[in-house]
């Protein structure tokens, strides 16, 4: 059964739920995975978002989610004067990147103010759903449907156990769970969808564990 949500689209600012809402969320995600301010930012465009990102608003709307601004937030509409003003830099380019992608597909090349760089490839796939595809080169997938635990690691055994286990002693229910590795042993990303909001306590307990390198918690954006 689909979700009232899916039938009618998100509450947002027009004109296009794939090219404003789905590219604001992009660039929410963004800004919460990143976790810093953000200096610099290069918006690579693929597909139908490279061809018509200034008539459907999608460049404002990937600038204002990366400002933190929600779908329905009306700043968008001025978001890069906003941007201007607070000194972020940012530029669209028209790229192909690659025949795997959806035709709405941005990469966010970032730039933080720490000097540390970012890539993060998502992709607007009708109705202001959406899905994050890449993030520094690795291949990850998530929807933003669900609140979201993002984690990166080393690859080594009972890691997974560690932090479902964590997560089950504080009742908290798992609703999908996907492992992405290039080889045993090396670096990995695990991605717990869950039915419930967490804690900055768990998160913290969870980056205590071992061999665990970063851990964000990404809240539902349904």
């Amino acid at each position: 059964m689909r979700s009232l949500s899916e039938i009618l689209g998100p509450v947002m600012i027009g004109p296009s739920s794939s090219h404003t809402a789905g590219a604001c969320r992009i660039g929410k995600i963004t800004n919460i995975i990143v976790n810093e301010k953000i200096k610099e930012v290069v918006f690579y465009l693929h597909g139908s978002f490279g061809k018509t990102y200034k008539g459907h608003g999608t460049d404002r709307a990937l600038v204002g989610g990366l400002l933190g601004m929600d779908t329905d937030d009306k700043r968008i509409i001025d978001s890069m004067e906003i941007a201007n003003k607070e000194g972020l830099v940012y530029s669209f380019v028209e790229e192909n990147l690659g025949n795997n992608y959806h035709p709405n597909t941005v990469k966010l090349q970032i730039i933080t103010e720490s000097n540390r760089k970012t890539s993060i490839i998502g992709s607007s796939v009708g109705g202001g759903n959406i899905e994050i595809l890449n993030i520094d080169g690795k291949d990850v997938y998530f929807t933003g449907k669900y609140n979201t635990l993002l984690i990166n690691h080393i690859d080594k055994p009972g890691i997974v156990h560690n932090v479902s286990g964590i997560l089950c002693k504080e009742n908290i229910n798992i609703a999908y769970l996907k492992v992405f590795r290039d080889k045993r042993g090396d670096n990995a990303s695990m991605v717990f969808e869950l039915d419930d909001v967490i804690s900055s306590n768990i998160i913290e307990e969870i980056k205590n564990v071992k061999n665990i390198k970063s851990c964000v918690f990404i809240k539902s954006m349904e």
